[in-house]
C-alpha cells in the first residue's frame, strides 16, 4: 500500500487559488452588473430599470483583477483606457482622461458604452485612445498602476470624479501638436495633457 502524500505546498496554494476564484466569481458578476445599471445612468439614449448602488472599492478590484480580461464591460474597459493612457503621469491627469471618456459616453454624438466609445476610429485611422491602435497588447503589465487606474475608473462611473476638463471630449499629450486642436476650444491643462471641446459647445 502507498503511503498517504500530505498535499505540497504547490498543490495547496492551487487549492486556494481556485477556491478564492470559485468565491470571487459571483461578486465579480454582480459587480460588472452595477457598472453597466451606472454606465447606463450618464449615456443619454439608455434607460435604467433597476435600483442604481454605488460600485464599492472591493467590487471594482474583483472585476479584471489580472488586467487580462476581454473589454467587454464598462469598467475593464475604462480602467485599461486610463492605464495605457496615463500610468505614470502626475497630478489629475489619469482623472482628467477619465473625464474625457465619462463626457463621450454622456454627449448624444457618441455610442452608450463605455467599450463602444473608447475603440472608436480602429476602423478608420486615426483612433481617438492610441493605446487602442498601437499595435502592442492590451494586457495589464504593471499591477500595482492598474489598481489605480480602476479605483479612478470606479469613481468616474458612480459620477464621483469633479470634471478636471470643463467638459471636454478631447485631449492630447504636450508633445504633440495635432491639426485638430485648432478648430476646438481649449478648456484645460495638466502637466501632461491638452483638454478640448467644440467651441459651440462652450455655449
Amino acid at each position: 500500500m502507498l503511503p498517504l502524500r500530505r498535499p505540497g505546498r504547490f498543490s495547496l496554494t492551487l487549492l486556494v487559488t481556485a477556491s478564492a476564484l470559485a468565491m470571487a466569481a459571483p461578486q465579480a458578476e454582480e459587480a460588472t452588473r452595477k457598472t453597466e445599471v451606472l454606465e447606463q445612468v450618464v449615456a443619454p439614449d439608455a434607460e435604467v430599470s433597476e435600483p442604481v448602488e454605488p460600485l464599492d472599492v472591493q467590487e471594482a478590484q474583483v472585476i479584471d483583477p489580472e488586467g487580462s480580461d476581454p473589454l467587454e464591460e464598462p469598467l475593464t474597459c475604462l480602467a485599461r483606457t486610463l492605464y495605457w493612457e496615463a500610468k505614470g503621469v502626475p497630478g489629475h491627469d489619469m482623472e482628467s482622461v477619465a473625464n474625457v471618456v465619462i463626457n463621450r459616453l454622456a454627449d448624444e454624438s457618441y455610442p452608450n458604452t463605455i467599450c463602444e466609445v473608447v475603440p472608436q476610429g480602429a476602423e478608420q485611422s486615426p483612433c481617438q485612445f492610441s493605446w487602442w491602435c498601437d499595435g502592442r497588447p492590451d494586457e495589464v503589465v504593471e499591477g500595482d498602476a492598474y489598481e489605480v487606474a480602476k479605483e479612478v475608473a470606479r469613481q468616474a462611473l458612480n459620477q464621483e470624479l469633479p470634471d478636471h476638463t470643463d467638459g471636454a471630449l478631447y485631449f492630447h499629450d504636450r508633445t504633440v501638436h495635432p491639426h485638430w486642436a485648432e478648430v476646438f476650444l481649449l478648456t484645460a491643462e495638466t502637466e501632461s495633457f491638452l483638454f478640448y471641446r467644440p467651441a459651440e459647445a462652450a455655449q
